[in-house]
């Protein structure tokens, strides 16, 4: 039987699907009913598998929300997705507490000591504020609800937002066939095909997972589920920390992982001796995805770990589309993957035409066993996403001649000076291998002459100062003259969402305001 671990604590799979029952008894004196929202203000506990299995027991939709928002952002994704009800972590109510509208039910989960212990919280934080309502009394009150449950929904998971306002993704419950094919591609990209049982679906060995990003992110969230309705052991980690995960390969005999590259990034950022500490031999799949990947990072994971590093592509729009193992990345350095079973991926000019092979266009494609999506409260932004009947993501790609697609930058990062396309992730790649460099980002800025001038912030390694000169003069060695940044800036640390994604747009506004042009 699977379990869910945090900490010291763990609950067997018929403990967790009790919880489940009694949360959505609970949700359901509360007037949740199918189609309302029941949003999740949590960090990894679980908590979160409760309230999102009751409320999808009740055919409605668990709306996952950042943690890390800011008031007017929190209020924005209350009002947007219009939920009765928030769930949320003790220390988390008071900074957001003004943004919760009027006649919304509030539950307060205490927060567990490993998560106190992670983020140095004091004790009076932990507790269910006086006059608040205590979750887990709450939970606890109510017998578990034994009514058939409703066809549940998608999640509403809401997009990072680095181009704008969230938009909230929403799905309704699929059909049986449809919902096969979903677990068809979460199998392949999380590695569990090899594991699964076809006529129950239930894994044939143990399987032995962390969730070690948030799970109010779409990857996180859609493997930590997957990984339990389909048996393995799962095990939540509080925060990311590159030797906790190293230790927990290690004592926890850890299969299986779900990763973004910064993660790779700051493991092999640890020093030789620590990493040579831990035995991570147990590993027999390990998946990335969300963000783009340094070639030389993605070649020492692979020769750290060995060939377990496997990658897909895809949005929480279209579905995963792509998929690698480390032997076809290795004969095809940068590349994302080859489509996956039963997925449409086409790159596109802008007459609508398909690319030729090693021309970057467009890349639009779906998963067509995802179902239909919306965007809550934003049809326009909706209909915007749709293209020639697929979805475009945003990103410039192309395909090799044996059909493996790699990606060139986001639409919106590409930097057009003086009628040139230049794609900032090239750059960056370079700038990854310079050994004074810990984290980078490039993007356009303003420019009289060319219309758009390249500009570069750079996080230096500790204990390190690069100048500018020093930056470019590498460069220089590395990229066409007209690729080499104009402007080098400087900072201690860069806005990134947890998904491992950088937020250019806070970098970016500061030179836009003011010019009248759009970023």
């Amino acid at each position: 039987m699977s379990e869910v671990w945090s900490g010291e604590r763990h609950l067997e799979a018929g403990e967790l699907h009790t919880r489940i029952a009694r949360v959505a008894a609970g949700l359901e004196n509360l007037g949740v009913g199918a189609g309302d929202g029941v949003a999740i203000y949590l960090r990894n506990d679980f908590p979160f598998f409760e309230a999102s299995g009751a409320a999808g027991a009740l055919g409605a939709y668990a709306v996952a929300v950042n943690w890390h928002y800011t008031v007017e952002e929190a209020r924005y994704l209350f009002e947007d997705s219009g939920a009765k009800v928030v769930v949320i972590h003790a220390d988390l109510l008071a900074p957001i507490r003004s943004a919760i509208p009027s006649g919304v039910h509030i539950l307060v989960v205490p927060v567990p000591p490993e998560i106190q212990a992670a983020y140095g919280l004091p004790d009076e934080l932990c507790r269910a504020p006086e006059g608040t309502t205590d979750y887990n009394l709450w939970r606890d009150s109510f017998a578990p609800r034994t009514a058939a449950p409703l066809p549940a929904p998608s999640a509403i998971i809401y997009t990072s937002g680095t181009t704008g306002r969230p938009k909230g993704v929403k799905r309704a419950a699929l059909p049986e066939d449809q919902a096969a094919a979903v677990g068809r591609m979460l199998a392949q990209s999380y590695g569990f095909t090899d594991y699964l049982d076809p006529a129950s679906g239930k894994s044939t060995s143990e399987i032995v997972t962390a969730v070690v990003g948030p799970i109010y992110h779409s990857a996180p969230n859609a493997h930590a589920n997957f990984a339990f309705r389909n048996g393995a052991n799962v095990i939540l980690t509080p925060r990311f920390d590159a030797e906790d995960l190293l230790r927990l390969i290690h004592t926890r005999r850890l299969t299986h992982l779900n990763m973004v590259p910064i993660m790779f990034n700051r493991l092999l950022k640890l020093p030789k001796e620590v990493r040579d500490r831990y035995d991570t031999s147990s590993l027999r799949f390990v998946a990335h995805a969300a963000a783009p990947v340094s070639p030389p990072i993605k070649r020492a994971m692979i020769e750290w770990w060995g060939p377990v590093i496997n990658e897909y592509y895809g949005s929480t729009e279209m579905g995963n589309v792509t998929f690698c193992t480390s032997e076809e990345w290795l004969a095809h350095p940068g590349t994302v993957g080859r489509l996956m079973p039963d997925a449409m991926v086409r790159v596109v000019d802008a007459d609508g035409n398909d690319a030729p092979a090693g021309t970057p266009g467009e890349v639009i494609g779906r998963q067509p066993g995802m179902g239909e999506f919306t965007y809550q409260n934003d049809p326009a932004k909706r209909r915007a996403m749709e293209k020639q009947g697929l979805i475009t993501p945003g990103d410039i790609g192309y395909f090799d001649k044996d059909g493996f697609l790699y990606l060139c930058d986001r639409a919106n990062d590409m930097i057009i000076s003086g009628g040139v396309n230049i794609y900032p992730a090239e750059i960056e790649a370079e700038l990854h291998k310079m050994p004074e460099v810990a984290d980078c980002a490039v993007f356009g800025i303003p420019d009289d002459d060319f219309g758009e001038a390249i500009c570069a912030v750079v996080q230096p390694q500790p204990g390190t100062a690069p100048s500018e000169a020093d930056v470019k003069a590498y460069l220089r060695q590395h990229v066409a003259g007209y690729k080499v940044p104009k402007r080098v800036e400087f900072a201690a640390d860069l806005p990134r969402e947890d998904s491992g994604k950088i937020f250019k747009r806070k970098l970016r506004t500061p030179y836009w305001e003011g010019t009248g042009r759009s970023i």
